[in-house]
């Protein structure tokens, strides 16, 4: 019998920035890049934030990740998230998605992280909040560990689609029936793929696309430190758990619109 799953991307949809720019303060300390990389990282950002990503600008996005991992030791860059996770990642993790992380899990959904950002970042930071599936960019090393400047897997719009096809064949996931979280243009196509999109704090345009679609829009506030999440909820549900939590997101979301 098929399972079925929630996909969730990572950056301001279960954190509310990017993982890769969040983690660009201990990457300077530890000599991994320099100020003026630190300083484009923030930029690249700032720019992604205000015009969103087209073809040319994610293509651009995958060389300069190529570029920048280019002699890093995965294993160092790991060990690395792993020991800054408290100071970073906290507060930065939205409330809201942890608690419908837990209630696909309780209604035996399978939940993955998919991100564009490295998996030795994402890998750690899905081990913080509770999620050990994860789809996210490999970059190739050689045998001795160090990146090289070539994409073994770069997981960003249609890459995300043939992660996530490629994991429903092997794991027998049925997409018609699972769920897909994102607040980017760039994850329509992963959006598409499943049966019950979501669209998380979207960009314009997304939001227009959702709302001519009448697909649920979810507005997440809350930043929270893992360690002192939220009360969890009673242990037995009923089936429709992750609709209402969907519905009763939407109408806040309305209120707001019309309270403003």
């Amino acid at each position: 019998m098929a399972t079925t799953a929630a996909f969730f991307d990572l950056d301001k949809t279960v954190i509310a920035k990017s993982s890769t720019l969040a983690f660009g303060k201990p990457f300077y300390k530890a000599g991994f890049v320099g100020r003026r990389t630190l300083m484009k990282m923030g930029f690249g950002q700032l720019f992604y934030v205000l015009f969103g990503a087209d073809e040319d600008t994610l293509e651009r996005a995958r060389d300069q990740m190529l570029q920048l991992c280019s002699g890093w030791h995965r294993a160092e860059i790991e060990q690395l998230v792993e020991e800054t996770l408290d100071e970073v990642a906290d507060p930065l993790v939205y409330a809201e998605a942890l608690t419908l992380i837990e209630e696909h899990k309780r209604e035996g959904r399978k939940v993955y992280l998919v991100s564009a950002s490295p998996e030795q970042i994402v890998r750690p930071v899905g081990r913080h909040i509770g999620i050990t599936n994860v789809i996210a960019t490999k970059v190739k090393a050689d045998a001795a560990g160090f990146f090289l400047p070539e994409m073994e897997q770069y997981v960003m719009g249609e890459g995300k689609v043939h992660a996530i096809e490629d994991l429903a064949a092997e794991q027998d996931i049925d997409l018609a029936n699972s769920y897909a979280y994102s607040d980017s243009t760039s994850d329509l196509p992963m959006l598409e793929l499943v049966g019950h999109p979501v669209v998380v704090n979207p960009e314009k345009e997304l939001r227009k696309i959702a709302e001519e679609r009448e697909w649920p829009i979810m507005e997440f506030q809350l930043e929270v430190s893992v360690g002192s999440r939220l009360p969890k909820p009673p242990p037995v549900l009923s089936g429709a758990t992750i609709t209402a939590a969907i519905a009763g997101a939407v109408a806040y979301a309305i209120l707001r619109r019309r309270d403003g």
